[in-house]
């Protein structure tokens, strides 16, 4: 059995790659059941061989309109709708108050303790977790909605709306089980959550603008960007069967093919290919 603290958190964290007999649940986070989807080889190569996957740079001006975003919302959580939500017709949205939110935000340490985003597989003996964006509260119902930031900008000189289609791109569908993730993790945390989850998005504009350097202070330089609030409508019906199939992986000896889609995969076996 896993040695537990009092706290509820496990003494010997089980995570990186996949060590059978370790007692202590195995943290898997949302960002690597969606490898699992895309790619079971690579799944497996990362999670039970320690293969590391390449590295890819950060996005910091992603992650700095999140964190601008967050001080907006924060401005108002527990009090009221933010303007945002009154202006797309969101006046029963409130941002949500909870004294773990500050947890629930840090993807990197999902699995500390019982106190940040995370749900416990039994089954699997799994530890699902990762760090979401932001919760608002239907006032009139009390029930929760996941909500993730996106950060764009389209170059088109004929921009789309932002609107529901707006996540019809093929790629997006990684937006939509990140929500439907958050949201089955949200529900096993014991509270009210609704399938309908919000992407609140901002889109950097460049038509009808000469430039962002301001010519007062040339040392500053202004983007501005167009929001919007996009609707979704999740289905968290089949995590519980991936979780499931996470766990059948882990357990192999050989991994599985890639798929057919994957471009780790496809390099691979090119290399091979092309060898003498």
């Amino acid at each position: 059995m896993a040695n537990i603290k009092k706290d509820g958190s496990y003494s010997s964290r089980h995570r990186g790659a996949f060590t059978p007999d370790h007692p202590s649940p195995f943290e898997l986070s949302r960002g690597k059941i969606e490898m699992m989807v895309r790619c079971e080889a690579c799944f497996w190569l990362e999670k039970r061989a320690g293969v590391k996957p390449i590295a890819m740079p950060g996005f910091n001006l992603n992650t700095n309109t999140d964190t601008l975003l967050k001080r907006d919302l924060d401005q108002y959580r527990g009090r009221g709708p933010h303007p945002i939500m009154v202006e797309g017709g969101y006046e029963h949205l409130r941002p949500f108050e909870h004294e773990d939110l500050k947890k629930w935000e840090s993807s990197t340490q999902f699995g500390a303790g019982p106190g940040y985003f995370n749900a416990i597989h039994e089954e699997t003996n799994i530890l699902f977790g990762g760090g979401l964006d932001d919760v608002w509260e239907n006032s009139a119902t009390g029930e929760l909605h996941i909500v993730d930031y996106k950060s764009t900008a389209q170059l088109s000189d004929q921009p789309k709306p932002l609107d529901k289609s707006f996540l019809d791109d093929l790629w997006k569908v990684s937006y939509k089980r990140q929500m439907e993730m958050y949201q089955w993790i949200l529900r096993r945390k014991g509270f009210q959550v609704s399938d309908i989850g919000y992407f609140l998005y901002v889109d950097g504009q460049h038509l009808g603008y000469n430039g962002m350097i301001d010519s007062s202070d040339p040392s500053m330089a202004t983007m501005k960007f167009k929001t919007a609030i996009i609707e979704y409508e999740g289905n968290d019906g089949w995590v519980e069967n991936a979780i499931r199939r996470a766990k059948e992986i882990l357990q192999m000896q050989e991994a599985p093919g890639h798929s057919s889609r994957c471009e780790v995969g496809r390099f691979l076996k090119e290399a091979n290919q092309a060898s003498p």
